[in-house]
């Protein structure tokens, strides 16, 4: 009643405005660009997406069936590469060209953990020289994941610098060498390119 007309103006038009924000797909790189809303217009924005029945129960079986929809078509997407639906660490022309770049090359890291189980087995045999030669393949294994990771890391560093020299590129080299550590079957999303095969 007494409230400044101006003030209600205002957090209807940040409303709006953040609204309309949230609406457009945002690169996970790039700048915010805009401040962070308050906490009353955040709830407001929630409760406006999820229309309300007016029934607990039936609201949260409506919320399940959504988060497994959203789920299932993640899951399909990191199987086919669809952009669309990755999750938000693996979108972007940005970390799509690492993916594809870790993915043409063959890398120690990769082989990291049936190495490891070998070693595990032979430091597990009850024989001084086995074991001795597991904790020399262990450190030799340690020692060509590094060399190789700061290899890849300056290659895929300026590959970027010359393809990406204008887009964000935070985080992309980590997330390249978090993928080197994965096997190349199990890694999500699926490999787009073959080996040997330029990006």
């Amino acid at each position: 009643m007494f409230g400044s007309r101006s003030s209600k103006e205002e957090k209807a038009a940040a409303a709006d405005k953040a609204s309309a924000d949230l609406s457009q797909p945002r690169d996970p790189q790039a700048p915010k660009g805009r401040p962070t809303p308050k906490r009353a217009v955040a709830q407001s924005q929630r409760k406006a997406v999820v229309a309300s029945t007016g029934n607990r129960k039936e609201d949260a079986k409506r919320a399940r069936e959504r988060r497994r929809e959203e789920m299932a078509r993640q899951r399909e997407a990191l199987a086919n590469g669809d952009e669309r639906y990755l999750p938000a660490r693996d979108k972007g022309p940005v970390r799509r060209f690492v993916r594809d770049f870790v993915d043409s090359r063959f890398s120690v890291a990769e082989m990291f953990l049936p190495l490891a189980v070998i070693i595990l087995v032979l430091s597990m045999v009850r024989v001084n020289q086995i074991q001795n030669i597991a904790l020399m393949l262990w450190l030799g294994v340690i020692v060509l994941i590094i060399l190789d990771s700061i290899g890849l890391a300056f290659r895929l560093r300026k590959a970027l610098n010359e393809r990406f020299a204008n887009e964000p590129r935070r985080g992309a080299v980590a997330y390249g060498l978090m993928r080197t550590l994965q096997m190349r079957r199990l890694r999500l999303p699926k490999p787009q390119v073959k080996r040997g095969e330029r990006p």
